[in-house]
């Protein structure tokens, strides 16, 4: 391998590492209630993508009033809220579109998985299909990538 190579290689993978290792140091902060399991699942899932987490159970009162307060409408929730800097999680997102999120910083809210899809990240093995949504900050939304992928293609 020549020397430009070289140097060109190390230098990519230099550039790799530091946008991995940046998401690792995210801290996510959770709310949950006491003995679900998938939040519990879940939290795990950031966990093992390299976030640090935090995890709160509350009364569900409470934890519904997280959600709205956030800007979340009814028909975005599921059984537990995160935040991650200034942005909202809500649900099973996957942690690789937390990272996307946090790297892209678009204008919104934060991401949802509404309700609790087989297959999600905490919800066990599924082919069922979901979409991971983008909440903008007028409370609408846009799928901001859909599981499971098809071979080959990455979720959007």
């Amino acid at each position: 391998m020549t020397t430009i190579r070289k140097a060109f290689l190390a230098g990519a993978l230099s550039l790799l590492s530091t946008s991995v290792l940046a998401a690792a140091g995210d801290k996510v902060e959770v709310f949950s209630t006491s003995g679900c399991g998938c939040c519990l699942g879940w939290v795990r899932h950031l966990e093992d993508a390299g976030f640090e987490v935090t995890n709160e159970n509350l009364a569900m009162a409470d934890l519904y009033a997280k959600k709205m307060d956030a800007g979340l409408k009814q028909d975005q929730t599921s059984c537990h809220t995160g935040f991650v800097d200034g942005y909202v999680l809500e649900g099973h997102v996957p942690a690789r579109e937390v990272t996307r999120l946090l790297a892209e910083r678009p204008e919104a809210i934060g991401l949802t998985v509404p309700g609790m899809p087989a297959g999600s990240p905490g919800m066990g093995e599924s082919d069922e299909p979901y979409d991971v949504l983008l909440v903008l900050k007028d409370g609408s939304t846009e799928v901001f990538a859909s599981y499971p992928e098809e071979k080959g293609i990455r979720a959007q």
